[in-house]
């Protein structure tokens, strides 16, 4: 199948390591010309100099806190300087801290707010004057808690529920322009996020992270955990021009764990 991805202008937010990091490694191996952007410019460099071996799209990097607003605007900027436009965006942030209710004080819950819902909106934002140029793709990456919340992780829940809510009337918006806009939401993916989550269940429950693990994997029909890069597949599918239909959909990556329909 023909992706038509390259030469494509992509932006991939938080793509120095994990999800991101795959997610941007899939897109050069198509030939598209990709932005890194992280906090840490080290790991970036580093990913830089290991995607240019690949001898294929071209690779930049420019750091961001995307909880800062004129670092989001000076991370387009670049990209736009570097690339002449931008065709693809990737939203993509660390998960906030894991615990329940009760254990969350209101700064708790404007940090997870400025990282994992309104930082997506402003990189929406500041990309919409170039994606409008030509149409284009917006993926967001969230978490399968969309559709079945997390025990433990009251902040990803919530907001990541805005991150769909978003998503879905964004696509509506947008579908003028020929902008498609859909979520994908990862399950039990080897991430050093879920190894730290593993480790703060392991913990609290006071077993091994061996135990966590077995469980959680014993809960997928599938039996095991999934890959970055199986995930990243997705994501660059529906980046491509191999879909020009589906939009205001949300994708679970998560070897069949969610029970619903």
């Amino acid at each position: 199948m023909e992706l038509g991805l390259k030469g494509k202008r992509v932006l991939v937010i938080a793509s120095s390591q994990g999800l991101g990091k795959a997610i941007a490694e899939l897109f050069v191996k198509e030939e598209a010309n990709v932005m890194l952007a992280s906090r840490n410019i080290d790991r970036l460099r580093k990913v830089q100099s290991e995607f240019e071996k690949l001898q294929l799209g071209k690779v930049k990097v420019t750091t961001c806190d995307i909880t800062q607003p004129s670092q989001i605007q000076d991370m387009m900027d670049e990209t736009i300087k570097e690339f002449g436009g931008l065709d693809i965006l990737v939203n993509n942030a660390g998960g906030p801290p894991a615990g329940g209710f009760e254990d969350m004080q209101d700064e708790d819950w404007q940090s997870a707010f400025e990282l994992n819902l309104l930082s997506y909106i402003r990189i929406i934002r500041t990309a919409l004057p170039y994606l409008k140029e030509q149409g284009g793709r917006i993926i967001n990456i969230a978490s399968s808690s969309i559709r079945e919340p997390i025990p433990g992780l009251i902040l990803s829940n919530t907001f990541r529920m805005g991150v769909m809510g978003l998503a879905k009337t964004l696509a509506d918006e947008l579908a003028p322009y020929n902008i498609l806009v859909n979520t994908v939401a990862p399950g039990r993916i080897l991430t050093d996020r879920i190894s730290q989550l593993d480790e703060v269940n392991a913990n609290k429950k006071g077993v091994s992270i061996e135990e966590i693990k077995k469980v959680a994997e014993d809960s997928i029909p599938l039996g095991r955990s999934g890959t970055p890069e199986e995930f990243a597949k997705v994501v660059v599918f529906l980046s491509s021009e191999a879909n020009t239909y589906m939009t205001g959909s949300s994708f679970f990556v998560d070897g069949g764990k969610l029970r619903s329909v």
